[in-house]
Formats: C-alpha cells, structure tokens, sequence
C-alpha cells in the first residue's frame, strides 16, 4: 500500500443545466403507470430533484471551497459510435423525432431527454478530456441520465448513453494503454462491462447488490463467473455482495478484492463510478452504505490512482435516489477523494447497525474463486 495520499486543492466538477430537461414523470415508482386508484403518485425515482440536491450541496455545503466548475458540452454522433452501435443511435435520434418512447422497462425517452442524455455524454467526456489534456487530476463528471447499464446496442436502466464508457474509449484513443473502472452503484455496471469484455486494456470492478438479471435489456447476471471473454478474460470482476452489506463490508471488499485487483493490472487512468443508490436510505437498492462508508471509498481510490496513474482520476456520477441523502454521500464520497484530515459534513440519519459476518464470508469465497479463475491474480 502506498504511504497516505496528501490532501488536494479542489475537484473539477463539470455539469450543465440542461442535463434537467431529462423529465421522467410521475407514476407507479420508474413506471410510468397511473392505476387510477392513488392520490399521490410518485416522481420515477431518476429525476432532475436529486441531481439538483447534487449541485446545491457542492454549490453551499462545506465542501465548496474544494470545488471548481466547468461547463459540460454536448457530444456529437461520431463521439458516441466509439462505443455505441450506429444503429442502435440512429434508433434514439428516430424516437426524439417522433416525441419519444420507453425504451425499456422504466428507461423514457421524452422530449428533452435525447439532449439531456447527449450532454452527459458529452460532458463526461469533456471531463476526461480536462485530465488527459493535463489541466487537472482529478475530475467529477456530475450527470444525468445515468449511463453504466447502456450497453453498445441497447438502452437500460435509466440510461441511453454509456457516459464511462465513452470517456474509457477517449482515455485508450488518446495513448492510455490501461483504463482501471470502479463501479460502485449499487445495480451491476454491465453496460461498461459489456463494452470492455473482450479486452484487456479495462479493468471493470463492480460492486453490486446480487439482483442477477432484470430481463432482455439487461442480460447479464453480474455473477462471478462473468469474467470476460478472449483477451478480456480475467478483466471483469463482478463483486456481488449480500443485501444489507454496509460499511464494514465494502471496506472488506475494497481491501481484500479491489486493491489487489488493481495493484496487479497497474492502470495508467483510473475512473470511479459512484451511485448513492448503495445508502443505507435508498429506495432503488438494498444495502446499507452511509456516508463513512462512501468517504472511505473515496480515500482508497484515491490511494491507488496516487499510487499508478500519476493521481488521474475521473468520477461519473450514476444511481441514488434517495433525494436528500443522496446529496450528503456524493459530497462525503468527495471528501474521501480529496483525502481531507476530517470529514466536513456530519452524517444527518446514519446510524444503523451493521452485522457484516455474512458479507465477509461471501467476500472470502469470491476470493477464493478469482484467485482460482483470474490469472492476474493467481499470484496474489
């Protein structure tokens, strides 16, 4: 391990207004659906309120002082053919034209969304860009719609657009010779798995909540034995943890999986995918992560992109839909990359008891089956 990480200035963040013109509606949870009978239906959970806390806190919370914003921009079509299917756009810009249509289960194109959806894209990649053209090390692409379950030729939970993975592909093109992703949403990032799985220049790393497969546009298990396939063989590790895996847990997964994973591939870029969908509080996920947790995070990415990647660090935000507590997390997972002495933010509800046997059992039988499958860390 790499001796403690020094305290840094401020993080780039990049964001743009437009990004919440993405208007999802009201219904049923992500359905969409009135049955007639209710008085009060809810706003789908992906909607611009959360990003909206998102901003205000970094904007007026503690934090403030450490962070520097940039505008978003954005992508244009040939930036999303490095990763995406041409017939798969031309599908998204068809149903824009057309005013729209639920892509999939819970995933609604409407007006607004397809521009929404391009300025994401966009302005991850315009984060990526600010790292590689070396004006900064570390930088947050603040977005919405989310992006790591799209996959190159199809929509999924909630995303259009793989904004990580397209900001990957940029870091490989532009002379990266390996791009090390950490996904820490609490749904599996197939998407940017499925973009990556046959090579072995990307590290995808997901830690997720064992829900296997939701149905035809998301047909990946997330399970352990998804390990890629050719060259990439070996490059995706899926981390399924138990329901109720907390802070303890994810530190155990962290230090006994990810560290090692990483050290042995030594990237050159490093990309944190962050979703607070993993709290403790929120409705779109089943584990109990509080804002110690995602600080201690935070840190240890930090650690290792110190440590192999001259400190280049790009995070993209995705999940968390609990409005309020949302917001404290991305600004407690910020604090952990800035490697600040002491947290800045109390935790406002937090406090809830965690047994962390069972994870740490599933975490050490995870273990033991990459240190059986995946040859990079046969030798660990």
């Amino acid at each position: 391990m790499s001796s403690p990480t020094a305290p840094t200035a401020c993080i780039n963040v990049f964001w743009h207004e437009g990004m919440l013109s993405h208007d999802t509606g009201k219904g049923v949870f992500d359905t969409g659906m009135d049955p007639g009978f209710l008085e009060v239906l809810e706003k789908h959970p992906e909607n611009s309120d959360r990003v909206r806390n998102m901003v205000s806190i970094l904007r007026k919370g503690p934090i403030s002082p450490y962070i520097s914003w940039l505008p978003g921009t954005p992508a244009t079509i040939p930036q999303l053919l490095s990763f995406h299917s041409q017939e798969y756009v031309n599908m998204l810009v068809e149903a824009d034209k057309n005013g729209g249509k639920e892509v999939c289960c819970g995933t609604l194109l409407k007006p607004g969304s397809f521009d929404a959806a391009l300025l994401a894209a966009g302005t991850t990649l315009s984060a990526m860009k600010f790292i590689l053209d070396g004006h900064g090390e570390l930088a947050y692409a603040l977005v919405r719609p989310p992006g790591h379950h799209a996959q190159p030729t199809r929509a999924d939970g909630y995303c259009f657009f793989n904004n990580a993975g397209l900001a990957v592909q940029l870091a490989l093109d532009s002379g990266c010779k390996r791009v090390s992703v950490v996904d820490i949403d609490v749904h599996y990032g197939n998407g940017t798995a499925e973009g990556f799985y046959r090579s072995d220049k990307v590290l995808t790393v997901s830690l997720h909540m064992n829900h296997g497969s939701w149905g035809p546009s998301h047909p990946q298990n997330g399970t352990v034995d998804e390990l890629g396939e050719g060259e990439g063989f070996g490059y995706n590790l899926n981390i399924p943890l138990p329901n109720g895996t907390g802070d303890k847990g994810y530190g155990y997964a962290m230090t006994e999986l990810v560290i090692p994973a990483v050290e042995k591939f030594e990237p050159d870029m490093m990309v944190l995918v962050i979703g607070q969908d993993s709290s403790a509080f929120d409705p779109n996920g089943r584990q109990c992560l509080t804002m110690d947790g995602y600080r201690e995070i935070g840190q240890t990415v930090r650690r290792l992109a110190d440590k192999h990647c001259g400190g280049r660090l790009l995070i993209v935000q995705e999940g968390g839909y609990h409005i309020t507590y949302s917001a404290y997390c991305v600004h407690a997972t910020l604090e952990g990359v800035l490697n600040l002495p002491f947290p800045l933010l109390s935790d406002p509800i937090a406090y809830y008891p965690e047994d962390e046997a069972f994870a740490v059992k599933v975490i050490e039988a995870i273990k033991q089956f990459q240190m059986k499958n995946v040859p990079i860390l046969k030798e660990v």
